[in-house]
């Protein structure tokens, strides 16, 4: 019997501390995006967003009353997770809502994937509220049922072995577009001062853009050049300007267009999307 306050202290904090997983703590370097429902973090490629349950006064038993609580925060948080996944910018022109709205097969699988969203944190108040935290992978299924179409397996690209005086071969690339105001997309396009694609939809293996995304984002520049998804010689090139509708777009100088269609090695890391764009 002397163990039985220690005990409930004990379950108690455990139901405070239940799965936390990534909860709110994004690195300094990572790109997010505050919406009014939740938010988008677009290095991770996650949507994030929290509910609210009270305790309903017409449950006497305290663990209905919490069971309750807790259902309701659930749900709140996958309505707010499935109004930020309708805003998500596809590309420059197209956002999923836009999209999905089209067909009800497409937005019933939506559905179904925000509702099996991961809980990655509880929060008991005292006062009776209760406050989920829920996260929804942007990559994986999602990627797969909203990426364009044009986004095809593609063949393996055949590589020349390097001769001297060759080119130089990248591992990656690495897009500065800080000060340009760019918005993040999950399709996004680089192109020449021509206009001409570098890097987009037709360059890509739908297997690589479904499970890592099109492209990484991060707010800094050494920690982008130094992510293991651009690997050891990435080539690291500064945006000139933005285009498209959304401002989604990068245009890059000539000369670097041409440094990338240099060779076919790099053609194959674009085909692994080995890039990650830097933003403010």
């Amino acid at each position: 019997m002397k163990n039985q306050p220690t005990f409930a202290l004990a379950l108690m904090f455990l139901l405070i501390i239940s799965p936390v997983g990534y909860g709110n703590e994004y690195r300094d370097q990572d790109v997010v995006e505050q919406k009014t429902k939740g938010v988008i973090n677009w290095s991770r490629g996650v949507i994030q967003a929290k509910g609210i349950g009270v305790l309903p006064d017409k449950l006497p038993n305290r663990v209905q009353a919490r069971s309750s609580a807790l259902k309701d925060a659930t749900l709140d948080a996958c309505r707010k997770i499935l109004e930020v996944a309708k805003g998500i910018r596809i590309d420059g022109a197209t956002v999923v809502g836009d999209y999905a709205g089209k067909n009800d097969i497409i937005m019933s699988k939506i559905e179904s994937m925000v509702n099996s969203a991961d809980v990655v944190k509880k929060e008991y108040f005292s006062d009776g509220t209760v406050e989920v935290t829920m996260e929804m992978n942007l990559r994986g299924g999602f990627a797969q049922l909203v990426l364009p179409g044009e986004i095809k397996p593609l063949e393996s690209i055949r590589t020349m072995a390097p001769v001297n005086n060759s080119p130089s071969v990248f591992t990656g690339l690495v897009v500065d577009t800080r000060g340009l105001g760019i918005k993040p997309v999950m399709a996004p396009k680089i192109l020449d001062e021509n206009a001409r694609e570098v890097y987009g939809s037709a360059f890509v293996s739908r297997e690589y853009a479904v499970q890592q995304g099109m492209s990484g984002y991060s707010k800094d520049l050494a920690a982008a050049q130094s992510n293991q998804r651009v690997a050891d010689n990435p080539l690291t090139v500064k945006g000139l300007r933005t285009e498209g509708v959304e401002n989604s777009d990068v245009v890059i100088s000539n000369t670097d267009a041409r440094r990338l269609r240099s060779a076919s090695e790099n053609l194959s890391f674009m085909k692994k999307c080995r890039v990650i764009i830097v933003v403010e």
